[in-house]
């Protein structure tokens, strides 16, 4: 990765703020409460015709009451380490603490002649404000800009001198359409080191800890013939346990990631079964249209007997009907046991949900199946099916052109989609069928 740029500092100056301006969504996180943002969080900025990417990272801190705070530290040298440029970003507000000197001197040992440092005063929400800034020149460790995240004041010129520090690398630009797997699931049931593992690096903070991850992360993969973006997510609880503003926020980015993505794969643990919380998740996705794959992992640490996989999996397509049609694939994150397959699975379900079958071969497979089997008579009228077309949606849905299409009864529906199901491939993938009149 080419042209990227790390925002680092201490606790609660506004890095997230800062971020979401720079890059002008609200993907990471903002609250007044320390120690919100855990992971790396990357986005894309465009100022004049330019891009490069943008790292946010947690609050660099020693010796706090944070349980985080030494993974933290890891995850912004992390950043660090892959950066072109540095923005060290402290409070015109609070002026020049001892934790701002920390960072400093951190700072300093990582910088080099290919990895300048800017100090980004924020909260310059005034001339008054701005001419304060002046007393971080005393860090010595590079040029300083004055700034505010929440007006944008200042953030002009910061990104002139960002570009011009830059120079002449090379942006890596990365393909929009490419294919996005989010995988989501209650607290705690591995998603995180599922995402681990697959990239092979520490890349989100893993712990025993319920609700460690906050943010919705894309990350790109391109290993084993694949080219994608993984997208970890917070885990989602019921509402009448969410308490915290944070975790509602949280559980918001959850819920905006399975409506960007094209496949969601629903993590459960195996040793707790399908709970009713999955069962909200999967009807979210199918709600959204979007394709399922459903992943039991901790497998390595149930008890087995010769038909425990066969008789785990119809527990849980019981429970998923009608719509029964989707793979269940059982892992183990801990012993890296089919998470290739894994990936393998949501590839072939995002490939049947973008499938298009021409109108010729849809009509040649499916009307003689609608002579042998017709709608029943409703109120001694006959329902006739003269032919059939697909949408061009992101998704498979079917137009039937019938007489009487406000007779047609949702079992006949049901009825003709198990039937596309049998003739053409849709596993894993939610659809639609309309009946519309002639």
């Amino acid at each position: 990765m080419a042209r990227v740029v790390a925002i680092v500092g201490r606790p609660n100056v506004g890095k997230s703020t800062l971020f979401n301006r720079l890059t002008g969504t609200r993907s990471a996180i903002e609250e007044q409460t320390a120690g919100v943002t855990r992971d790396r969080h990357y986005g894309r900025v465009e100022w004049n015709g330019q891009w490069f990417t943008l790292v946010d990272t947690g609050g660099y801190v020693h010796g706090s009451e944070d349980i985080f705070e030494g993974e933290i530290r890891k995850q912004v040298q992390f950043a660090i380490d892959e950066a072109n440029l540095i923005l060290f970003l402290v409070d015109i507000e609070e002026g020049l603490t001892p934790f701002d000197e920390t960072v400093a001197d951190m700072l300093r040992r990582n910088q080099s002649k290919d990895r300048k440092v800017i100090i980004v005063a924020n909260k310059a929400d005034n001339h008054e404000r701005a001419s304060q800034s002046a007393e971080f020149y005393s860090l010595g460790i590079g040029d300083l800009h004055a700034v505010s995240a929440i007006s944008g004041a200042g953030t002009g010129d910061l990104l002139d001198d960002v570009l011009k520090n830059l120079g002449e690398l090379q942006d890596e630009h990365y393909d929009e359409s490419l294919p996005r797997i989010a995988v989501v699931g209650r607290p705690n049931v591995g998603k995180s080191s599922l995402i681990n593992t697959l990239l092979e690096e520490n890349r989100q903070i893993v712990t025993e800890i319920a609700g460690t991850t906050r943010d919705s992360i894309d990350m790109r993969y391109t290993r084993f013939g694949h080219d994608m973006l993984l997208v970890d997510t917070a885990g989602l609880r019921k509402k009448s346990k969410v308490h915290e503003d944070i975790e509602f926020y949280s559980v918001m980015r959850t819920v905006n990631a399975i409506e960007r993505c094209d496949v969601v794969l629903i993590l459960i643990d195996a040793t707790q079964g399908w709970e009713q919380q999955d069962m909200s998740i999967f009807s979210l996705a199918v709600d959204n249209h979007k394709g399922v794959v459903i992943v039991v992992n901790k497998w390595d640490l149930m008890d087995k007997e010769t038909n425990s996989v066969d008789y785990y999996t119809e527990e849980i397509r019981n429970k998923l009907a009608p719509f029964r049609d989707v793979p269940i694939i059982f892992t183990s994150v801990h012993e890296k046991q089919r998470l290739i397959k894994v990936l393998d699975t949501a590839m072939k379900v995002y490939n049947n949900r973008k499938q298009h079958i021409s109108t010729h071969k849809l009509n040649e497979a499916m009307l003689p199946v609608i002579e042998l089997n017709p709608p029943p008579a409703y109120k001694g009228k006959y329902i006739r099916i003269k032919y059939m077309t697909q949408l061009p949606v992101k998704f498979p849905c079917f137009v039937m052109f019938c007489n009487l299409p406000q007779y047609v009864q949702e079992h006949y529906k049901r009825f003709l989609e198990n039937k596309f199901r049998e003739m053409f491939d849709f596993q894993g993938v939610p659809m639609e069928i309309f009946f519309r009149k002639k």
